[in-house]
C-alpha cells in the first residue's frame, strides 16, 4: 500500500509528455529515499540508501556500487593530495568527484531495476529491505544517510558527524568514505533526517 502511495504521488507531478524521457533516462527522475516504520505491520522498511537502529542492532542499506565508488573518489583525492593541492582548494572544488559522476548516472539507470528509490515508478518489492519486529518494546532509530556514523541519540550522531567533518572533510580516510566532502558552504555533506521513538 505504502509503495503504491508513494509512487502514485510523485508520479503526478511529472507532465504526461515527460514519461517516455523518463522511462528511457530513470537519472532524470525526481527521486528520494525514505525509511518507514508500519504499525500495522510492525515492520520497518527501507527504501533506497537509508539506515536504522533496532535496540542495539544495526541496518544498513547502501546503494549498489556506493562504496566502490566512494573508495574510487578518495583514491583520486589522495593523488591530487599527494601533487600540493591544498585540503580547503578540493573542499571547494573538488575535482574528483566528476570522475566518479559517468559511473554515479549508470547506476541510477538500475535503479527500481536491481535496487529500489522512489521516483514515481515501480517499486520491485523484492528490492526493499524490511525487518520484522517481535512484540517486545523496541527503541528505534531511522535516518537518512547524511549521518554516516549512527548512534541511539541525535545529539551523539551529530557529535560524531562533527568529529568526522575535523579529521578528515574530505571524506576519504579509512573509517569512512563518501562520493563527496563537506563544502565549506554547507553544514553537512549530505541531507540529514533523524528520528527516534519506542515501540
Amino acid at each position: 500500500m505504502f509503495l503504491r502511495g508513494v509512487t502514485s504521488c510523485i508520479r503526478k507531478h511529472y507532465k504526461k509528455s515527460m514519461l517516455p524521457r523518463l522511462t528511457e533516462h530513470p537519472e532524470d527522475r525526481l527521486t528520494c529515499s525514505a525509511v518507514v516504520f508500519s504499525r500495522v505491520s510492525r515492520e520497518i522498511w527501507l527504501v533506497g540508501d537509508c539506515h536504522c537502529l533496532v535496540g542495539n542492532q544495526y541496518i544498513d542499506n547502501p546503494k549498489p556500487a556506493e562504496a566502490m565508488l566512494a573508495a574510487q573518489r578518495a583514491d583520486e583525492m589522495k593523488k591530487l593530495l599527494a601533487q600540493g593541492i591544498s585540503q580547503e582548494e578540493l573542499l571547494s572544488n573538488d575535482t574528483a568527484r566528476p570522475l566518479i559522476i559517468p559511473h554515479m548516472i549508470q547506476t541510477m539507470k538500475e535503479q527500481n531495476i536491481t535496487y529500489s528509490v522512489i521516483d514515481g515508478f515501480h517499486i520491485p518489492r523484492q528490492h526493499v529491505k524490511v525487518i520484522t519486529l517481535d512484540f517486545q518494546p523496541q527503541e528505534i532509530v531511522l535516518a537518512s544517510d547524511g549521518y554516516p556514523f549512527l548512534r541511539p541519540t541525535l545529539a551523539e550522531s551529530e557529535q560524531l558527524l562533527q568529529q568526522q567533518r575535523e579529521k578528515d572533510p574530505l571524506n576519504i580516510g579509512p573509517n569512512f568514505q563518501a562520493t563527496k566532502g563537506f563544502h565549506p558552504d554547507f553544514n553537512s555533506f549530505d541531507d540529514r533526517s533523524y528520528i527516534r521513538f519506542r515501540v
